[in-house]
């Protein structure tokens, strides 16, 4: 059953709707073969009921995403397209969403817990940085396993640091300090346990 909004408190006339549309999150790593893992709406028509209705272009993100700050990437979306009668306080525009970096996704774990292991990859550097948020009970560790599962040494989860608070780029940590620098060249995995916390993006480098 589709909403039909109530446009009465904003003064406009009723009128047929031509098509609704949400912002939808696809990825390439070519820009030929796009993916579409995540079906929910990335961007939804929000609260202002001029764009549940009027033309399809409601919705629409604006060509390019811009990282307004080391901490911020900003997208653009259409609003209030359509046609509205005269005098009508609702112009066509594009607003400003803001997102922090990599914070398009997150592999989210609730109150009781939960945890991920990654495929097998090389690593290549010599800090584990991740980007993520917890709440002020919450928690992430990380583990380092090798291709089959075994846990190398030092990197096990009884030596990891307890990570928590709200970071862009934060230094995983075990008892021996920061550095995984001797991991490099050789197949590995990480086991990540994560108690009421979002992980963005994971990534090694000098």
């Amino acid at each position: 059953m589709r909403f039909v909004p109530d446009r009465t408190h904003v003064g406009l006339e009723e009128r047929k709707t031509d098509g609704l549309s949400d912002a939808v999150f696809m990825s390439s790593r070519d820009g030929v073969n796009w993916d579409r893992a995540f079906t929910e709406a990335f961007i939804r028509p929000g609260l202002d009921q001029a764009n549940w209705g009027g033309a399809r272009r409601n919705n629409t993100p604006a060509w390019g995403i811009v990282q307004t700050s080391d901490r911020e990437i900003s997208l653009y979306v259409s609003e209030n397209y359509g046609n509205y009668p005269d005098g009508a306080d609702r112009v066509p525009r594009l607003r400003r969403s803001a997102i922090r970096v990599d914070g398009f996704v997150s592999v989210n774990a609730p109150y009781d817990g939960g945890q991920m292991l990654t495929k097998p990859f090389l690593s290549k550097g010599t800090k584990l940085l991740i980007d993520y948020s917890t709440s002020a009970v919450g928690s992430i560790k990380v583990e380092v396993q090798d291709q089959g599962g075994a846990v190398i040494a030092d990197f096990a989860l009884a030596e990891a640091t307890e990570n928590y608070g709200d970071e862009i780029e934060r230094a995983v940590s075990w008892r021996h300090g920061t550095d995984v620098s001797r991991l490099a060249g050789r197949p590995i995995r990480l086991r990540f346990v994560m108690k009421d916390a979002d992980l963005h993006s994971v990534c090694v480098r000098h």
